[in-house]
Formats: C-alpha cells, sequence, structure tokens
C-alpha cells in the first residue's frame, strides 16, 4: 500500500492537478472556498499552491510566516482565538482536516461471497433438480416441496453468513477509524488544548516533538535541529532537515524524527497529498490471521475426508441403486433393469446424489473461520471498553501465549502523577522545596531561566490569574516547582531568546538548551538523570552566589543524596548550566544547526526529587501475571536504585534478597556481555535500571531466542525497534508519541499496566473461545457424518435430509459460534499456563470430550435409526418411519442445545458457572430452541418432519438431558499430557527410521 501511495504521490506532484483531483472526489463535507479569501486575506487556492509547490520565493512574497499568518489572522504565540464561529469561518474558507473514505463492500457483495460457496453451490444445482423432477413426478401442487425447502434452507445460509460477516466488516471500519483518530496539542487563545486530529483548521498552531505524525500541511514557525522523515510522501528514507527560512514546509503525514518545533497549518483534508492519498486508498485489516490460517487448514483437511467419503457413500449407494439392493416403500427392489422408466431412474439418482451432497454439508466445518472473526470482533469491541486499541488482529491471539512482559515503569506501574518533594539547591537541602526565600534572587533568576527554556511544556496564565501548566508529567512537576519559586514564564521566555535547543534523548538521559539574555551573555542549560548531569559538572553555586569547586566529598555527598532518593522511589532530576562565549556561537544557520552544546565544566544548581506513586491495583495484577505463568520484568530508564524500589513496591521484586545481580541489573551491564552471555542471564533479569532503548531491544531478542513470546510496553519514539521486534508491541495511548504507536500491535490507551494485563485475559479468551466451539463443531461434524454414513451404506437411506443438515449447519456455524466465541474472560483463563507456539489447537481433554460425546449421540441415533419402531412403539401408526426419523432428527439437535453447555467449559465440571452473565449465550439458546420447535411442530412439509406428541418430546429431551451427567463422568477421566498428535510424529519418526 505504501508503495502505491508513494507513486500515486509523484504522479500528483508531476501532473500539478490537485485541485482538479479534490474538486473531483465526491463526499466532501467541507463547503467550498470563499473567493478571494473572504474573512482571510488569502484565499484556499494561493495557499494550497504555496504549500503544494513548495514555493519559497511566493512565501517570502507575503511576507514570509509571518506575513502569512497575519493574513491568516492567527498569532504565532497565541494561536488562533478558536471560539465556534473562528472555527466555523476557518472550515468554510480552507475545509476541515478530514477527507471522504471509500466505501467498504456493501451487504450485497457479502451475500455473494457466501454464495460462492461451493458446498452452497452443489446444493443449490441439487435443489433445481429436485425442483424440476418433483413436479414432473408429484405435480405443481406437492412436487415444489423438496426443491424448494432445500433452496430456502440455502438461502437462509447465505443470508445469514453474509449478515454476520457485514456486522463484522462495520465494527472493524469503526475501530479504524477509532485508530486513525490521533489527538494532539495546539495552541489556541495562548494556551495549549488537546483536540482531534480531525478539529484542527487552517491557521491552527501546533507544537511538534520527536515521534509526533505532522497532522497537516504548514510551515514551521520555530525550530530546533527539527528532523522530518518524509518518506511516507516522497518514498525516499532522507531524513530531512527544516528551518523557517530556506526549507520551511511540513507535510501531512510525515514523522518528525529529531528536534521540535511550532507549525502554522496551511492545508487540511483533501487540500493535501496525504488527505487525497488516504481518500483513495482503503483501510487493510490485515489480512487473516496465525489461528485463522490454522483453522482453514483445518476446515479444509475434514472437507477433503467429508468429500472422500460422500464419494464412496455415493459410490456405494449408486451399486446397491442398480444390483436392486435399495428397497422401494413396498419392500421390492427400487430399480428393476428393463422396467424402471428413464425418468424414475434420474429421480432416484437425484435423491441419492442429495444424500451424498448432505454428508459434505455436514461435514465440512465451515463456521470454524467464521468463529474466529466473530471471536475477535467481539474481543476488540470489548477490549476498546478495556481501554486497549488493537491495531492488528493476530495481537489479540499472540497475547494469550505471551510468558513474559517487559514493562515500562513511569506511567505504566505508576500513576505518572509526578510532584517535586525533595530539593538540594546551593549544596543544602531546601524544606520544603519550593521555599524560595531560602535561595538568594541571582541563583533563583538563572535557576527558573533554564527551566523555562529547557522544557517542552509551556504556562498559560489566564486574565483571572489561574495558571494551566501543559507537558509531560516530569515536566509539568518541574515547571510546578518552578512557578512556586517565582517563575514568570511569559516575561522568561520574551526577555531572552533559545538560540540552540538539544532535546532531551533517552540514549543520554538529558536534554539542553544554550539561551541568550539581553546583555548578549549565553547560558547553556543542561537538565536530565542527576547522576548523569552531576558526572559532568565540576562545580557548584552556593548560597553566596559563588562557583565552588566540586571536590571528590562533594561529589560522593551528592551522589549519597541520590541514592537516598532513590531508594525511596523519587525520580532523580539534576539542573546545571554553564556561561559560554557569545562570539563562538556560529551565525550561520547551516552551522548553528549543526553546533553542539558544550556539556563539560558544568555548574551543578539543583538536584530535585520527584515523587510518582505506584498505581493501586499494580501490586495484584504483576501478582496475577505470575499465576498465570507470565513473568513481569520492569525495564527502565530511572536510576537503579528508585528502580528497585518501585519493583518491590510493585511485587516484581519479592524482597531486598532479590536486588542483585542478574536479577537487577543495569543497561550499560547488560549490553556489555556477549550474545551467549546476554541469552544466558536473560532468564533471570526482573529489573534493568537505567536503561536505553536499544538494551530494551537487546533483551527482547534475547528472551526470544530462549523461546519466549514476549510482549513490550514502549513509549518513546527509540522503543519503536523494541516494539517492533516482540511478538506483541504495546505502545501507551497518552505518552507514546505516533511513531511507537505506528510500530506498535496494541495501544493501552489509560498507559495502565492493569490494562495490559486484561489484554493478556483477553488473547487467553480468544484462543479458549475457538478451542470450545471447535469441540462443539467437531462433536456435531462426526456425530452427523457417522450416523448419515452408516445409516446410507446399510439401508441406503439416510435419517437426516439435507434441509435438516442445513438447519443443523445454521446451528452449527452462525448461532453456535456466536454463542460460544462470545464468552467473556475468566479468572479460570488465568490460572493456566500460557498457550504454547507450537500446542496443538484440539488438546487431549477436547479428544476426550468429542469422542465422549459423539459416540454417545452415534449410538443412541442408530439404535433409534434401526430399531427405533419398535422402541418407541411405533408400529401402529400410518407414518411411522417419518415419525422415527423425525424423533432422530430432533433428539440430534437437542443434543447439541444441551452438548452447548458442556463446551463452554471443557475442563470444568460446573458448566453452568457465570452463563447467566452471557446474555447472548443464553439468547442463543432459547432462539435455537424456539426455532427447533417451530421446524418440527409448523414446517414439516419443508423440512421433512411430522409433529410430535408430547411423549416423544420427553423422549428427545431425555436423549439430550444425558450428555450433561455423561460430560462429568468423561471429566474424570484421566488425559496424557503428551498431545495426541505427538504420538502420531513419534511413529512416524520411528517408521521413518526404521526405513
Amino acid at each position: 500500500m505504501l508503495r502505491k501511495m508513494r507513486a500515486h504521490a509523484q504522479a500528483i506532484r508531476a501532473a500539478h492537478l490537485f485541485k482538479a483531483a479534490a474538486s473531483r472526489v465526491t463526499g466532501v463535507t467541507s463547503p467550498p472556498p470563499t473567493p478571494g479569501g473572504g474573512d482571510f486575506g488569502i484565499g484556499q487556492e494561493q495557499i494550497v499552491s504555496i504549500s503544494r509547490d513548495q514555493n519559497i520565493g511566493a512565501l517570502q512574497e507575503l511576507g514570509g510566516v509571518r506575513g502569512l499568518s497575519d493574513l491568516l489572522k492567527t498569532n504565532l504565540e497565541k494561536g488562533i482565538h478558536g471560539d465556534d464561529d473562528d472555527i466555523l469561518k476557518r472550515k468554510s474558507a480552507f475545509g476541515s482536516n478530514t477527507y471522504p473514505q471509500k466505501k467498504g463492500r456493501s451487504f450485497w457483495r457479502f451475500v455473494w461471497e457466501a454464495s460462492q460457496d461451493l458446498t452452497l453451490i452443489i446444493l443449490i444445482v441439487a435443489a433445481a433438480a429436485s425442483l424440476a423432477l418433483g413436479i414432473k413426478t408429484e405435480g405443481i401442487e406437492k412436487g415444489w416441496y423438496d426443491g424448494i425447502s432445500i433452496a430456502f434452507a440455502v438461502l437462509l445460509v447465505i443470508v445469514v453468513t453474509a449478515t454476520s460477516d457485514y456486522r463484522q466488516s462495520l465494527q472493524f471500519q469503526n475501530l479504524n477509524d477509532e485508530k486513525r483518530n490521533i489527538r494532539l496539542e495546539v495552541t489556541r487563545d495562548g494556551r495549549r488544548v488537546e483536540i482531534s486530529i480531525y478539529d484542527i483548521v487552517v491557521g491552527d498552531v501546533i507544537p511538534l516533538n520527536i515521534g509526533d505524525q505532522v497532522p497537516a500541511d504548514g510551515v514551521l514557525v520555530a525550530g530546533h535541529s527539527l528532523a522530518v522523515d518524509e518518506s511516507s510522501m516522497t518514498g525516499e528514507s532522507k531524513i530531512v532537515q527544516k528551518n523557517s527560512t530556506k526549507n520551511p514546509f511540513l507535510m501531512s503525514g510525515c514523522k518528525v524524527a529529531d528536534g521540535n518545533g511550532t507549525m502554522l497549518v496551511t492545508g487540511v483534508g483533501v487540500n493535501t497529498e496525504w488527505g487525497l492519498l488516504m481518500a483513495s486508498v482503503s483501510e487493510d485489516n490485515g489480512g487473516e490471521t496465525p489461528l485463522q490460517v490454522r483453522l482453514n487448514g483445518v476446515a479444509t483437511f475434514i472437507g477433503i475426508v467429508g468429500l472422500t467419503v460422500a464419494g464412496v457413500v455415493l459410490f456405494v449407494l449408486v451399486v446397491r441403486y442398480f444390483t436392486g439392493h435399495t428397497k422401494n416403500e413396498q419392500g421390492g427392489p427400487q430399480f428393476i433393469g428393463g422396467k424402471t422408466k428413464f425418468e424414475h431412474v434420474l429421480d432416484d439418482l437425484v435423491e441419492i446424489f442429495t444424500v451424498a451432497v448432505t454428508i459434505v454439508v455436514v461435514a465440512v466445518p465451515e463456521g470454524l473461520p467464521l468463529a474466529v472473526t466473530l471471536t475477535l470482533a467481539y474481543s476488540m469491541r470489548k477490549m476498546m471498553a478495556d481501554k486497549a486499541l488493537v491495531r492488528r488482529l493476530s495481537a489479540c491471539e499472540t497475547m494469550g501465549s505471551a510468558t513474559t512482559i517487559c514493562s515500562d515503569k513511569t506511567g505504566t506501574l505508576t500513576l505518572n502523577e509526578m510532584t517535586v518533594v525533595e530539593c538540594y539547591a546551593g549544596f543544602q537541602k531546601m524544606d520544603p522545596p519550593d521555599s524560595s526565600s531560602k535561595l538568594p534572587s541571582a541563583f533563583t533568576s538563572i535557576l527558573v531561566e533554564g527551566i523555562a527554556h529547557n522544557t517542552t511544556g509551556s504556562v498559560f496564565r489566564s486574565e483571572s490569574g489561574e495558571i494551566q501548566v501543559s507537558g509531560s508529567p516530569t515536566e509539568r512537576s518541574i515547571l510546578n516547582w518552578a512557578i512556586k519559586l517565582g517563575m514568570d514564564f511569559d516575561a522568561l521566555k520574551s526577555e531572552s531568546s533559545a538560540v540552540q535547543f538539544f532535546p532531551f534523548n533517552s540514549e543520554k538521559k538529558r536534554g539542553g538548551v544554550a539561551v541568550k539574555s539581553p546583555d548578549s551573555s549565553v547560558h547553556v542549560h543542561w537538565k536530565g538523570a542527576a547522576e548523569i548531569v552531576l558526572g559532568s559538572c565540576t562545580h557548584y553555586m552556593d548560597e553566596n552566589e559563588s562557583f565552588v569547586d566540586m571536590s571528590e566529598d562533594k561529589m560522593a555527598g551528592l551522589k549519597d543524596a541520590i541514592d537516598d532518593m532513590a531508594t525511596r522511589s523519587l525520580r532523580c532530576v539534576a539542573i546545571a548550566f554553564r556561561t559560554f562565549e557569545a562570539d563562538k556561537i556560529p551565525t550561520d544557520e547551516e552551522q548553528l544547526s549543526r553546533w553542539v552544546l558544550p556539556e563539560d565544566d558544568l555548574v551543578l544548581l539543583a538536584i530535585v526529587g520527584i515523587k510518582d506513586p505506584c498505581r493501586p491495583g499494580v501490586k495484584n495484577s504483576v501478582l496475577l501475571c505470575q499465576q498465570a505463568g507470565v513473568k513481569v520484568r520492569m525495564v527502565t530508564g530511572d536510576n537503579i536504585q528508585t528502580a528497585k524500589a518501585i519493583a518491590l513496591e510493585c511485587g516484581i521484586l519479592a524482597s531486598d534478597s532479590d536486588a542483585s545481580e542478574p536479577n537487577l541489573i543495569e543497561g550499560k551491564v547488560f549490553r556489555s556481555y556477549s550474545e551467549e552471555e546476554r541469552d544466558r542471564i536473560c532468564e533471570e533479569i526482573s529489573v534493568m535500571g537505567r536503561s536505553s532503548p536499544n538494551d530494551k531491544l537487546l533483551l527482547v531478542q534475547s528472551l526470544k531466542r530462549r523461546g519466549h513470546v514476549v510482549a513490550v510496553t514502549g513509549d518513546g519514539t527509540n522503543d519503536a525497534p523494541a516494539l517492533h521486534e516482540a511478538d506483541i508491541g504495546l505502545a501507551m495511548g497518552i505518552q507514546g508519541t505516533e511513531v511507537a504507536k505506528e510500530k506498535s500491535d496494541i495501544i493501552i490507551l489509560d498507559d495502565n499496566f492493569e490494562s495490559v494485563v486484561k489484554v493478556v485475559r483477553w488473547g487467553r479468551s480468544v484462543y479458549a473461545n475457538i478451542q470450545k466451539f471447535i469441540q462443539f463443531q467437531l462433536t456435531v461434524n462426526v456425530a452427523a457424518l457417522v450416523i448419515n454414513v452408516v445409516a446410507a451404506i446399510s439401508a441406503g437411506d439416510v435419517p437426516l435430509t439435507a434441509v435438516q443438515l442445513l438447519w443443523v449447519n445454521l446451528i452449527m456455524d452462525t448461532l453456535g459460534a456466536l454463542a460460544l466465541a462470545t464468552e467473556p474472560p475468566t479468572d479460570h483463563l488465568m490460572d493456566r499456563a500460557p498457550v504454547g507456539r507450537r500446542e496443538p489447537l484440539i488438546t487431549n481433554i477436547m479428544w476426550r470430550n468429542l469422542f465422549v460425546q459423539a459416540m454417545y449421540q452415534v449410538t443412541v441415533l442408530l439404535i433409534l435409526n434401526f430399531r427405533g419402531i419398535s422402541i418407541l412403539h411405533l408400529k401402529s401408526k400410518p407414518n411411522a418411519e417419518r415419525v422415527k426419523n423425525t424423533v432422530i432428527f430432533n433428539a440430534f439437535v437437542i443434543c447439541q442445545i444441551f452438548n452447548e453447555f458442556n463446551a463452554r467449559k471443557p475442563d470444568e465440571i460446573n458448566i453452568f458457572r457465570g452463563v447467566l452473565r452471557n446474555h447472548l449465550f443464553v439468547g442463543i439458546i432459547c432462539i435455537t430452541t424456539v426455532l427447533q420447535v417451530v421446524i418440527v411442530e409448523f414446517l414439516g412439509t419443508f423440512a421433512s418432519t411430522t409433529k410430535l406428541d408430547w411423549e416423544m418430546w420427553l423422549v428427545c429431551i431425555g436423549i439430550g438431558s444425558i450428555s450433561w451427567p455423561l460430560a462429568v463422568i468423561g471429566k474424570l477421566i484421566p488425559v496424557p499430557e503428551t498431545p495426541v498428535s505427538q504420538y502420531f510424529r513419534i511413529n512416524r519418526w520411528r517408521r521413518n527410521s526404521s526405513g
């Protein structure tokens, strides 16, 4: 799809057909552009032309970015007003940030696809032949019954299958819409507000950071080391550096690879190339999942077996017919050579052919792939309610097999509600940490200057004096602390200017900025992991505003203070600065973009301890994972002591005695090992502190080589390789960058570890529900196949007709799948070990249950088939044969209704636990029962049944109800741990070895 999009983008640019293409796209909800710009000094056509052609000359003619912002009535510092009237005018003039999506497949397309099933096509042909011969032999009044009955049953199966598929398609479409609905911050009326990407309008001012997706076309207002990956639009993997003078144009859909900046939106929706491309491509649902592929293979194999058996039965019946062994209603041979008319022979052969087709109908388990689709769609919808957005269907299945979860600490295991609770400034401990009176004014001014400029957050002060702080939790906590120290954010930002910016880097664990003051002095401010920033400090500023040498004793004392805070689970951040000669700063913009901020000879200003408490229920969640055989490992960039304290609090480490290598390890130590050593110790690692994203990747690779199914949480752009490498990548919905989300399989919308555990439960539920349905369907398949085959070969006729088996098929394929595939997850699922990668779909427990139920049904119904008239005392009745066959059909269906309860709990004695909470299951059981009564009592002509008296109904219910105690007895039979399929492999290996 990406290749097509790139080609399309180049074609659009080469042909200069942007406007024409936009006008041809139908269904655009935005009003047409206002001629001449309307309420604005520039019109849509002109602004789109500048953006599309990236015409820097035309932009300069308008007065550059500031001139363009004036024409768009935008304040580059405060953004647009953002009231309803302003938004409406902008949408009217320039369009909205939406694009018409290609319509999904219609309901009739699903009907057409459902009707392409080979078995149903054969049945339609058989129905047509039966209709023609019936009318010819019995006349129009009665001759149409059989043919129309089969045709109606086929039509019912097609409609129900199409309706189910269509509903799932709509559900996937809704989930895809949710996936595309990115939330982001914009600056409106001086404050940062979070809005949907669809609500962006031309003139909006949007901050950009590493990992963000450029949400619309625009121009760069200001930026620091801003680099953009434009490969999604140009097809070139080169990272493009952006600046506000020579290359300010930003294209929607691209990703921010480095740096940060602010953009002015110039084009939205179909007035961007990205919008046009997205309107011309349809969403890919990822094709079939691994489990669907496996089940398709199972269904195909069973289908081949069914076809083979049907072929043998057809051959046997034809031979029996022409050799005179098939009897008519009077007991004589049905075929007599030279005497039986050709029309009768043809009619009889069609009936024989229909018998063979019914065997195929019941043998092909078409419901298996449908059951996977149903359970995945159901799980995806429910997981959304549990704060998990599934991006790739296969992740639902794989999560059930997860053996280890490598989790971040901040925001996932903790609340992400950070507060500065401890501070060392001027080598003195401040108590309370925000008591500014203890600090000299010059010390405070240089401290708050660094905090105000060296941040990706912002502070908004309303006219009423209300303060609103935005940014990451760490940034917010430090900004709030600085405000209490007397920081005037807006004044500091306007008085001095940032010359160069080094965004926080998860490898270096720090970020910096060079600030030029009004007196032309330059300060380089750094902020980051306490022990790392401290390692670059050669001085500290004392309470007398003097620079004092950092002696070894002083350094050791500060390190002890950091360790003390870390052991109390505080995140330690150091703030330092240094002066720099203004004349050494490059004046050329390109040289300045390559200038590296000096990070030596720093002067320590302060070390703060930030408290981020554990989430309340996280300890129970970790314990639940451990009981379920899933090891939780914490991988964090925080200090090793902080990581240890949080791990003890969360239950990842049981006690202090566990806190030793390799159970507790630093990232740099782990990466220093060879690959063989990493593979050897990775099993034992519970906590990795001071880890880089590459350390996380190395850990994932080692665990996978040891056979683990690995789930990884991540939020940063640099986490993308680990998220991609893991079996299941879990991106954070709140703190996660768009790059991380794009590489993930599931997005945890609330960044909560408890939601991760819920995903594990749902993953296991998907697998368990499929297994329940397989057991249920194969029981029906085996029983119906054996009954019809034995009856056909021995008596030349079958007790279960084509119409009846189509009804049974409907119960199995659609209603059964819907009932069993939508079972909610239970705590019992977390008492099992993870499902192995190569564990067979059909376990020994399932084989046992299947065999017990199928053998019971086959035995009872075959006895009824051969001795039913005498057993049921039907000899005196004129339609004894039809009553007997109706009882067999009715008992067979009621057996499936009772067995559906057994299938809910394949390995539990109490099959009724939680049944009333599953309203859909109860509803389907009731619907199936009512429809069965209707078919037997009122649709006898079509279904080849006759009305049954209450005694026969009690007999049928009694036969069905025996399956419940039988299931209890069956579950007491022990099964071997080695899967049945393993025995076949061993025997095959032995034969090959002996050969």
